[in-house]
């Protein structure tokens, strides 16, 4: 990533820390303000991305050339730019935990200018990929059983956010991805059945199913409501039999009444000693939808999900802020309605028995007995500390993510109306945020432990 994707106030508030010789460390807090209204939780993801933008950040001679050309840059502010990478630390909530508003997800100090020019991009990669996990573990929730597939690549809003989109549902436990370059790239199952074009350029359904089982015989998978579906699975049944195939098969069912159709698809699989093969639904499906087919009893074995997981349809974004916390050793606050936040380095503390809900205090404090600290130190002077395969981290962070979701609050896992465990501030921490805003109103400067 290149250091022009951020936005031009952070390019000139850079330029004028350094111009101002305000260069002492920095940290900056981002969290999310509040909850969608349909969340009683999310799912942490999106820091491998950020860390590496944080790792490759940095302007070339174009990018410099452009500032000057374009935006009246000076010489001083341009070799200043032209120097300056990352070289602070990083700590945060590891990918799949589940985490709540006002939580850092991650915390950044570094010198002033640096930390204030990654905004944009972390806001960007942390806000997208913790609202798609959050999405995909809803429907995790309603699915049951049920394996789940991302199908979402040709509807993401871009090729980049395609890959975001497999690699965060794969975290809360999906099975697949039709993504190929994304189960490449993280070790994911990739997954692929046909589209309806292919059945269309045949003569017949047993003749495009007949080819695609001859060519692809591991684990065919068939489209079967082209033109009618109960047709089109006994179509599906006379190629598996006359075949002889007896290994994994199944049929997709991507339009109309989905339950009805699938307990169709049932009778006429089981009924040729099919029991085998197994039923794919997809077509706009959501946690609402899935929800609704689980309760109806549909016997679907696997959803393919896409659009409305892809861009998270229901709630896209989140209310999420990069907010500087301390300045050397100095904290400060914002004291705008509705948009008020906690001064100093924060540490999230967590019971691990669930009888309590979470903590936000002050990074130094000591962890309450019995709680477990969430954030954690994840990049030091601007490198990384742990490197690992990019499959070996998304498998790390789905066993974070099932451990999570077994502690969270069958409350706050609801569908509907879903009521997230308590949050509280810890007494250091409120009585800190006491102090900075009396000084902040009376325009006295505080330190950390004024």
């Amino acid at each position: 990533m290149t250091g022009l994707r951020t936005d031009l106030y952070e390019l000139r508030m850079a330029a004028s820390y350094l111009r101002h010789d305000l260069t002492a460390p920095a940290t900056f807090s981002l969290f999310a303000r509040r909850l969608p209204d349909s969340r009683g939780f999310l799912v942490a993801a999106g820091l491998d991305e950020a860390l590496t933008f944080l790792e490759t950040f940095s302007f070339d001679d174009d990018e410099l050339a452009y500032l000057r050309d374009n935006h009246g840059f000076d010489e001083p502010a341009l070799a200043a730019l032209a120097a300056l990478r990352f070289t602070g630390d990083v700590r945060a909530v590891p990918e799949g935990r589940v985490v709540f508003a006002d939580e850092p997800l991650l915390e950044v100090t570094a010198p002033l200018a640096e930390a204030q020019l990654v905004e944009t991009g972390l806001l960007n990669v942390i806000t997208f990929q913790t609202t798609i996990a959050s999405k995909a573990a809803r429907c995790r929730l309603a699915a049951g059983g049920a394996e789940l597939i991302d199908f979402a690549f040709r509807r993401t809003h871009g090729l980049a956010a395609g890959a975001g989109v497999a690699r965060a549902s794969a975290i809360v436990g999906f099975a697949a991805t039709s993504h190929v370059e994304a189960a490449r790239r993280y070790g994911l199952r990739p997954s692929g059945t046909m589209a309806h074009s292919y059945v269309e350029a045949f003569p017949d359904e047993r003749a495009a199913f007949r080819a695609f089982a001859v060519d692809f015989p591991d684990n065919p998978i068939f489209l079967v409501d082209t033109y009618d579906t109960p047709a089109g699975v006994q179509a599906a049944v006379d190629v598996l039999t006359e075949l002889g195939r007896s290994g994994p098969a199944g049929v997709r069912l991507d339009s109309g009444d989905l339950a009805a159709l699938a307990r169709q698809a049932r009778t006429i699989l089981d009924a040729a000693g099919l029991t085998q093969v197994q039923i794919v639904a997809s077509g706009g499906l959501d946690e609402d939808v899935i929800a609704g087919l689980v309760a109806a009893g549909a016997p679907i074995d696997g959803y393919g999900i896409g659009t409305r997981m892809g861009v998270s349809s229901d709630a896209p974004s989140l209310d999420s802020a990069y907010k500087l916390v301390t300045y050397g050793d100095r904290p400060v606050v914002k004291l705008s309605p509705g948009k008020v936040t906690l001064p100093g380095a924060k540490q999230v503390f967590r019971d691990p028995a669930g009888s309590g809900g979470d903590v936000i205090g002050l990074h130094t404090e000591p962890s309450p007995p019995g709680r477990e600290p969430l954030l954690v130190s994840v990049m030091r002077g601007g490198r990384r500390l742990d490197t690992v395969a990019a499959a070996e981290a998304v498998r790390v962070a789905r066993d974070r993510f099932e451990a999570d979701l077994a502690w969270l609050p069958e409350s706050a896992r609801r569908l509907a109306e879903p009521v997230p465990p308590a949050v509280t501030v810890s007494s250091e921490l409120a009585g800190l945020h006491e102090r900075v805003a009396a000084a902040a109103r009376s325009g006295r400067a505080t330190t950390q432990s004024g």
